[in-house]
């Protein structure tokens, strides 16, 4: 038998492992799976090039809960080990196994090999008590060696029995981490961790082993997103879809990605359908290294915008701390991030042009992400130019950004040169305002999303000679910034009166009166707010309680009086003069329930003041 101490260079090493290498103490199964595959290839890569003798049989990892006994083994059918490696790759803590076997056999395969830090193993002392290793190595007459330890720098090393190549891991779980000694914590665990490893794992819960029952295997050694996409069906792209997200609708499309230079690459990015901005959800992208799950937060790989799609991501070439579980920056990041953001782009870019009808029939989902992508993203900006779309307001037509330019050049540029793009943010309470602009040839697009407030800011920006400008936002003849007016056929007295009688008292609105001669048809009263001050208000509102200056601000609103509208020649006329101020209140009122402004108080006071009105009528008058 032999005796030492561990060859560690940092004093109480076990402790500091336990306690701060991982931050969930659920990795050691991952990290010690890891190894029984890390095993299974290296003797795989050995058969290949003739190195290792003899049939290698049932290759295949098995995970045996024994609570009685407390004990977790890991066992492998793989590469195993003699004394004299059980002494250099256990005894010599972060003398990485797995490293020195990749640099020895570069270029055969070494992706397939997972552990690169050597400190995996010893993630089993975060739950046990004590570990043994019961290995024999594939070398033609090795000798089986039993090594055990209980956690402190000591172990022993000694002959052991064991009739095939392989090795056992055996946990003896402490009393702090029973709760691993549940088949019910083990298998999500397994779920989590090894659903998509690339050898068969099977788990045995000996209270419960049924000797004729035939077992399955836990994972799938072939997930989708290691085969060619050629080899795939639409179906086969849902069905893994579904596996991931059980209660999720059909996706839109997806991407399939397949890079092996300047980096290694697979994985497969759905675009799920989504109907409501607040429906989005982020970190649903699970990054793989060499099919083991190392994490869902992704944001340092996946570009910020892309955090909305769903899917797979497998890279051994993705940089990690040593304890496998967060990102570390590195050039290879930045180019798997420009990659990702091309592959969408240019998978966007293809369907629109090749289908653009479903793209539109798409687009309540997809506008979300092009949109949120434009607004973070500059090159994907550039080529989200060619398919970002705006539907019109009566969901008729989409236009890309230059189609609805060369269709409105004419008509729609203000006093600057600039192109002004009419939009609504909510084409029922605004139809009014929107049959106005369709009567004077002006197209509306909309744009009512959560998202779209901060995009018509930012597009403002990147757009060269683009104004957003909403279809409520001024009387439908300045919408443009036209200078030509119209005249009122009302006498200048008869103007001055109307604006004194409009001058209505409203604590939470700063309302401001004129009159112009507009169509007789137009409205006799029209509401508008000016777009900078609604759009920051808005903002304010979406920001809640930080909302700060704008979101303290009185609400500005211009009521202007179409002095052609026949009702006037009425309202002047009449001798009653409470009833004449109850009319006109009636009219503003009226103005400013169309932009949602009236409440309250005020609301009740309009409802009130029409049914008076009404009551007062004569016969045969009607009284607005």
């Amino acid at each position: 038998m032999q005796k030492g101490n561990i060859r560690v260079q940092t004093e109480n090493i076990f402790p500091i492992i336990k306690k701060f290498l991982y931050s969930d103490h659920e990795i050691f199964i991952r990290e010690l799976v890891s190894n029984a595959i890390d095993a299974t290839q290296k003797l795989k890569t050995l058969a290949s090039i003739g190195e290792a003798k003899g049939e290698l049989g049932e290759l295949r990892i098995d995970i045996q809960l024994d609570a009685a006994n407390k004990t977790i083994t890991i066992a492998d059918r793989g590469i195993g080990m003699n004394a004299e490696e059980v002494d250099k790759y256990i005894n010599q803590v972060a003398l990485s196994g797995a490293e020195e076997f990749v640099n020895k056999y570069k270029g055969q395969n070494e992706n397939n090999i997972i552990g690169k830090f050597g400190l995996g193993f010893y993630s089993a002392f975060m739950v046990s008590e004590r570990v043994d290793i019961i290995t024999k190595s594939y070398k033609e007459n090795s000798e089986p060696v039993k090594w055990e330890c209980d956690g402190s720098p000591e172990f022993t090393l000694e002959s052991s029995q064991k009739e095939n190549r392989g090795t056992d891991i055996v946990l003896h779980i402490n009393e702090e981490s029973k709760e691993f000694l549940d088949a019910y914590r083990i298998k999500s665990i397994l779920e989590k961790f090894c659903r998509f490893l690339p050898v068969p794992i099977y788990f045995t819960d000996v209270a419960e082993e049924k000797k004729d029952e035939e077992k399955k295997p836990i994972n799938d050694t072939n997930p989708i997103w290691v085969k060619k996409p050629t080899e795939l069906t639409k179906e086969d792209y849902e069905k893994f879809y579904k596996e991931l997200y059980p209660f999720s609708e059909t996706p839109l499309f997806w991407i399939h990605l397949n890079v092996d230079y300047p980096f290694s690459l697979t994985g497969i990015l759905y675009f799920p359908k989504i109907k409501q901005s607040y429906e989005i959800q982020k970190d649903k992208i699970q990054l793989y290294s060499n099919q083991v799950f190392v994490t869902d937060e992704v944001k340092d790989i996946v570009p910020e915008f892309l955090m909305l799609l769903h899917g797979v991501i497998d890279s051994p070439d993705i940089p990690l701390n040593v304890s496998r579980s967060y990102l570390q920056g590195d050039p290879n990041v930045r180019k798997i991030n420009n990659h990702i953001t091309k592959k969408v782009a240019d998978k966007l870019e293809e369907i629109f042009t090749k289908e653009r009808k479903e793209f539109e029939e798409k687009w309540e989902s997809l506008g979300l992400f092009v949109k949120y992508g434009m607004m973070t993203d500059d090159k994907f900006l550039e080529k989200a130019n060619k398919f970002h779309i705006m539907e019109d307001a009566d969901g008729e037509k989409f236009y890309t950004l230059e189609e609805y330019r060369s269709g409105t050049e004419a008509l729609q540029k203000n006093k600057d040169g600039k192109l002004v793009i009419l939009y609504t943010t909510n084409p029922v309470q605004q139809h009014s305002y929107i049959q106005e602009a369709k009567a004077k040839g002006y197209k509306v697009v909309k744009l009512e999303t959560l998202i779209d407030a901060g995009f018509i800011n930012q597009m403002e920006m990147k757009w060269e000679q683009v104004h957003f400008t909403r279809v409520d936002a001024e009387i439908t003849d300045n919408l443009i910034d036209k200078t030509e007016t119209n005249e009122s056929v009302l006498a200048k007295e008869d103007e001055t009166k109307l604006k004194d009688l409009f001058s209505i008292q409203a604590p939470e609105l700063h309302l401001t009166v004129e009159v112009k001669g507009l169509s007789p048809l137009t409205a006799p009263v029209v509401a508008t707010r000016p777009e900078f001050m609604r759009r920051m208000k808005d903002m304010a509102a979406m920001q809640g309680a930080m909302g700060g200056f704008y979101g303290n601000m009185p609400d500005e609103v211009t009521l202007t009086v179409n002095g052609n509208h026949p009702v006037f020649q009425n309202i002047l006329a009449e001798g009653d003069a409470d009833k004449q101020k109850k009319i006109v209140h009636n009219l503003a009122d009226l103005a400013l329930l169309s932009q949602g402004l009236l409440k309250g108080n005020n609301l009740t006071d309009f409802i009130n003041r029409s049914i008076e009105l009404m009551e007062a009528t004569p016969k045969g008058r009607i009284i607005v």
